[in-house]
């Protein structure tokens, strides 16, 4: 019996009940039939801090350029992520130093969890430092992430923390670093920021949240800024909406197309994108929304962006975990190449894919997972002689560090890809439900 016929049985049957409007929503074709409830954020109005914070998220006067505030990067008509169809964003004194990695967006951070390296200890109040987790994981297998397993969550790699290397726990930690990066913010030093904020227009507010005496010392005025800036982050609802198209049909008030669906499928199927492995798409048992990543670290080997600039040297290397920005865990070299998996939340809005922007489509994101083990030569350039350069952008050392269990990467060259170009089609349509600002169904 297709969809049609039961859809017509069942609203003849419940016309008569007066139930309608319930048939309706359950059986038309791409309704979602377990439809729940999801739990959001409570949407309050900003409290005294979370309103400074704002100020301060908009001032450009704490750019050297004065051109640029945090809002420059994190665009919210881009889901706070970069405006701007590059690898990434121009910053410095006359706006024209390209930044290091590309811009992550800051939406969908308030369950970002603290960096660690291996599974969540939650209460267990056994600690063991960094190094010793690293050591523990350089003696176990890897466990192979697939879409709908649980396996991953012991895998003794990074986890959490904020920016591509996790190098900040905390919003208010992580909102410092654009401020003083020279192809940034530039805003100097923290004494230099520290008095733009002592003659910012919104300096009372300070003294009315803090007292008079936090201009006596700089270095806390500017944490309290930053903790400002994490409050208007964590209150304002536009930072975590979850009003997509996906969210909505998780709620049975949205239809996905024939190729959305297929597309949630081939996300999902652990033997073909399985992206599912590191992107969970499910709610959590407790009804909060899908975030679209486990918050782990990944060593992909995407080819290296020849568009950056600090790529024109053929020594330097972008590390992720191991550095050059991030510095405490650099002689843990199985974690090198690593950097963290992003949420796939209203990535249909950004043009710079990967920490290195080297993807400007998501076209060329999916065609990378499909063929950079069976046709390299599809995804990476050739040297002089002819041979495809598979992972340019790590050095020889690291190579073993990439990704070859998971599938789609499980393959070898020769074998057929994992998905078809109407598969890659069809997730591409899938994605597309992931951008907020959807207007459901009534």
């Amino acid at each position: 019996m297709n969809s049609r016929i039961v859809w017509l049985l069942g609203a003849g049957l419940l016309c008569m009940a007066g139930a309608v409007s319930a048939v309706e929503v359950q059986e038309l074709p791409g309704a979602n039939l377990h439809p729940i409830k999801l739990v959001r954020p409570r949407v309050a109005p900003l409290s005294a801090m979370a309103q400074l914070g704002r100020q301060i998220f908009y001032d450009a006067s704490l750019s050297s350029s004065g051109a640029l505030s945090c809002a420059s990067c994190h665009s919210p008509d881009h889901a706070y992520g970069p405006p701007n169809d590059g690898p990434v964003m121009l910053g410095g004194p006359s706006v024209s130093r390209p930044g290091a990695r590309s811009v992550p967006s800051l939406t969908y951070l308030e369950r970002q969890p603290n960096f660690s390296i291996g599974p969540d200890k939650g209460d267990d109040d056994n600690v063991i430092d960094l190094a010793q987790m690293a050591a523990l994981g350089q003696q176990t297998a890897r466990a192979r992430k697939a879409a709908g397993s649980a396996a991953s969550a012991a895998n003794i790699v990074p986890q959490g923390g904020l920016f591509w290397d996790g190098r900040a726990d905390t919003l208010q930690e992580q909102a410092i670093f654009p401020l003083l990066d020279p192809n940034e913010m530039d805003g100097g030093s923290v004494d230099v920021v520290a008095d733009k904020l002592r003659h910012a227009p919104y300096a009372q507010r300070f003294a009315e949240l803090f007292g008079g005496g936090v201009f006596d010392n700089r270095r806390l005025l500017v944490a309290e800024a930053m903790f400002a800036v994490a409050r208007y982050q964590v209150e304002e609802p536009s930072f975590h909406p979850y009003t997509s198209k996906y969210d909505y049909w998780l709620e049975g008030k949205a239809r996905l197309s024939e190729s959305e669906l297929h597309g949630l499928q081939v996300f999902n199927d652990p033997d073909k994108a399985n992206c599912g492995g590191c992107h969970p798409a499910a709610p959590t048992r407790d009804g909060l929304p899908p975030l679209f990543t486990d918050h782990q670290y990944e060593a992909l080997g995407a080819p290296r962006n020849v568009a950056l600039a600090g790529n024109r040297d053929p020594g330097y290397f972008d590390l992720g975990a191991c550095g050059p920005q991030r510095t405490d865990i650099a002689e843990q070299t199985q974690y090198c190449g690593m950097f963290q998996t992003p949420t796939l939340r209203n990535t249909a809005t950004r043009r710079a894919f990967f920490h290195n922007g080297a993807f400007s489509s998501l076209q060329q994101v999916l065609d990378f997972y499909n063929f950079r083990d069976t046709n390299p030569e599809k995804v990476y350039p050739r040297a002089a002689d002819g041979t495809v350069r598979k992972y340019d952008d790590l050095p020889a050392t690291y190579h073993a560090n990439v990704d070859v269990i998971d599938p789609p990467f499980d393959r070898h060259p020769g074998d057929t890809p994992a998905m078809t170009a109407q598969d890659e089609a069809d997730i591409i349509a899938f994605l597309q439900t992931l951008t907020d600002g959807y207007q459901p169904e009534r």
